[in-house]
């Protein structure tokens, strides 16, 4: 019997995605979490098998979750579950060890299938997410994107210059290049645009 636990934050999904997967003979729903620290806490202490992802959860993603999970060795397989392909989070997951990187909208047998084929030691990719995610060139220079992710916590200009041992002045140019870099007009589109083609964390 293969020993699954579910993350995801939509409820009803989360639930009829156990019910199905419950339905296999040789499949177990041990577990099912609302959020990634949830997740994380509950296949510490079930050790499941098999855990399935969402990518988008609240207090850690999904991805999140699998890096944790790949730092404290544990032996359960990561599948990770998406709507749509994101640049950079494909290259992540990866880096993650996950074995499985798959969308949702696919059947709950392919969906079984898929996790009976992890257990055999076989990694399962959806191409549609595989080629989604091949990503441009970061345009952002390091420290930009220094700027960026502390502009993207909610940090004012006073903030990231006190963090960043830097001038006012130098953070609003390095803040004007990056909206001339992103063509974008204001910070918030700045983080939106960086943080969907995987440019920021």
């Amino acid at each position: 019997m293969i020993k699954l636990m579910i993350a995801e934050d939509q409820g009803m999904l989360r639930g009829a995605l156990g019910s199905l997967l419950s339905f296999e003979d040789d499949l177990e729903v041990i577990g099912q979490a609302a959020n990634g620290n949830e997740a994380l806490e509950m296949i510490l202490s079930l050790q499941p098998d098999v855990c399935l992802l969402d990518i988008e959860m609240p207090y850690k993603s999904g991805l999140e979750v699998a890096e944790a999970i790949k730092r404290l060795h544990s032996p359960c397989k990561v599948i990770i579950l998406t709507t749509f392909a994101r640049p950079g989070y494909f290259e992540r997951a990866v880096k993650a060890g996950v074995h499985g990187y798959l969308l949702k909208d696919g059947s709950s047998d392919e969906l079984a299938e898929c996790i009976r084929s992890v257990m055999k030691g076989k990694r399962e990719f959806a191409p549609e997410l595989i080629f989604g995610s091949m990503k441009e060139d970061n345009p952002l220079t390091e420290r930009e994107q220094e700027v960026l992710k502390l502009a993207s916590e909610g940090c004012t200009s006073k903030e990231i210059s006190a963090r960043l041992y830097l001038s006012a002045g130098t953070v609003r140019n390095y803040m004007s290049e990056i909206l001339n870099k992103l063509d974008v007009k204001n910070r918030v589109e700045a983080v939106t645009v960086a943080k969907e083609r995987g440019w920021i964390r």
